[in-house]
């Protein structure tokens, strides 16, 4: 069959393949759209970095589907503006050797080069400045989540990231339900991560290394060794 168009014949199969080009033109749209970076934002002063931090990044690599993960440094928190910090070189120096083996973990300068305080609503806006074509995910503990209606301008961190992956430890004494409800959206966007948890933190590492308790396999073997090389942890 031939069909007469602005003074050309065109057949019904160059019609086919016309349409074929504008379906093929649409579907090409529909999946650059859906090849967004999908990034993670894992925020701490990681002093040490041990195991339950991998963990923690590495599950939600995996189930929340991230392209990469960010691993934030944070100089000197505003909430943790009374306690002492290891210098930011050495905690720096075990964050390195800790992600050296994953190709999806690197460490974001972000926070380091710019000067503080440092909140999470401000490092997440320039984040999403800078990479244009991804989304955002925060990832956080238990005890972050439970005090995070207390954080600067939380309303807007939601507005930011696309989603939320939050650990929890099965001791964490909060009602998730109470602290979705106090900011409008972040039900929605609240992803509770799956994981075979570990009762750590940095403050429990740091009290045992000065007690001169057994610490080593709760740390990467690279990290131990920095530890122990430069006599971190212990009381003067």
């Amino acid at each position: 069959m031939k069909i007469s168009f602005g003074g050309y014949i065109l057949t019904t199969e160059y019609e086919e393949f016309l349409k074929k080009i504008k379906t093929s033109y649409k579907t090409l749209r529909y999946t650059h759209a859906m090849t967004r970076a999908q990034i993670g934002l894992f925020g701490g002063t990681f002093d040490p970095p041990h195991l339950g931090h991998l963990i923690l990044a590495s599950e939600a690599a995996h189930q929340l589907k991230l392209s990469r993960v960010l691993w934030m440094l944070a100089p000197d928190p505003p909430h943790k503006l009374d306690q002492p910090l290891t210098p930011l070189l050495h905690r720096l120096e075990m964050l390195k050797r800790a992600i050296a083996d994953n190709p999806l973990f690197e460490i974001s300068y972000l926070e380091i080069n710019r000067p503080g305080p440092h909140y999470t609503i401000d490092t997440a806006r320039l984040l999403a400045q800078q990479e244009t074509n991804a989304d955002l995910t925060l990832l956080i503990g238990g005890d972050s989540f439970r005090d995070f209606p207390q954080w600067r301008n939380p309303a807007a961190i939601v507005d930011v990231v696309r989603q939320i992956g939050v650990m929890r430890r099965p001791t964490d004494p909060f009602d998730p339900d109470a602290v979705t409800a106090q900011i409008p959206g972040l039900k929605e966007k609240v992803k509770f991560l799956d994981v075979l948890l570990q009762e750590l933190s940095s403050s429990e590492l740091r009290e045992r290394i000065a007690q001169e308790k057994a610490y080593r396999y709760y740390l990467l073997p690279s990290v131990y060794e920095y530890i122990e090389e430069q006599q971190l942890y212990r009381v003067e």
